[in-house]
């Protein structure tokens, strides 16, 4: 199948490429800066910007299905404002959908995020269901998927943890007890691309999450224990956490804000883990301190 990657050289991007690629499908990634990629030879590379749609529009053109993974990290405030999700998330989106549309374009699969909601409390949850809503009301045969954070060689969920929290004495905002259920990219990627090889999927929104909940708190231990640190976590009351990072996310270049505060109310957390629909079992599934130790 010749498949699209939008997004095909980040974190999740290069690896679910390689993925396809090592399934016999003809890949195509398309990015800001394809360039500097690690990707096997034959996969092909495009340059382009999903908030501009002429720059991206021609990629499309031949392929029989596309995966949309551009993001925003919801762990910093990004460069310009909360309001770049809306820009990324949602403008690249509609984007990407329109191009998929104008080229008959067979599948699509859209790379969203646990709790995901129009209305939801955060600019990036928000940005992410109102781009669900787009691709639910297209044309094209969908299937999305709703990860918990993704941790691995690449990804920042480890490291911003260890920024977050730091060794020894740990002050954390309401104790650390804000939840996540940490899924490794190793086990994430197989799904996406399994998404492809069965029209059962098609019109299925899937959260997908790991094995284990864990709390901040127990995240940081396990991150600093790996390196023979210890945590001791000192709460922070979340009224003056609020206070601090509204009055940080004012200043240029400080990496957190009132969103960040906001994330930190309310679990990253799933009791419906649709792992299952794609042959696994939770106790199959990597966990954090196995990864870490490993």
């Amino acid at each position: 199948m010749k498949v699209l990657v939008v997004g095909g050289t980040g974190f999740i991007g290069s690896k679910l490429s390689t993925e396809l690629h090592e399934r016999d499908h003809e890949v195509t990634v398309l990015s800001r800066d394809p360039d500097d990629a690690d990707l096997p030879a034959g996969v092909e590379r495009v340059e382009g910007d999903v908030t501009e749609y002429d720059s991206i529009e021609g990629a499309f053109e031949g392929q029989e299905a596309v995966y949309f993974l551009p993001a925003l990290s919801p762990l910093f405030k990004p460069d310009g404002g909360d309001r770049m999700h809306f820009k990324i998330h949602l403008q690249g989106t509609e984007n990407a959908v329109r191009a998929a549309e104008e080229h008959g374009v067979s599948r699509f699969v859209q790379m969203s995020a646990l709790g995901a909601d129009p209305n939801g409390e955060t600019a990036y949850i928000q940005a992410k269901g109102q781009a669900e809503e787009a691709v639910q009301g297209s044309e094209l045969d969908w299937t999305i998927f709703r990860p918990s954070v993704v941790f691995g060689d690449g990804g920042e969920f480890v490291s911003f943890t260890k920024k977050l929290a730091p060794p020894y004495v740990t002050p954390l905002p309401g104790g650390g007890k804000t939840r996540f259920q940490p899924i490794w990219v190793g086990d994430l990627v197989p799904m996406l691309a399994d998404a492809l090889e069965d029209d059962a999927h098609v019109g299925q929104t899937y959260e997908v999450a790991g094995p284990e909940k864990l709390s901040l708190a127990e995240v940081a231990k396990l991150a600093h224990g790996a390196a023979g640190r210890s945590v001791n976590v000192v709460p922070v009351p979340m009224g003056l956490t609020k206070v601090g990072l509204s009055i940080g996310g004012q200043i240029p270049g400080f990496p957190m804000g009132t969103d960040q505060y906001r994330s930190l109310k309310f679990d990253n957390t799933t009791d419906d883990n649709d792992v299952g629909a794609f042959g696994r079992d939770e106790s199959d599934l990597t966990t954090l301190s196995s990864y870490l130790n490993g």
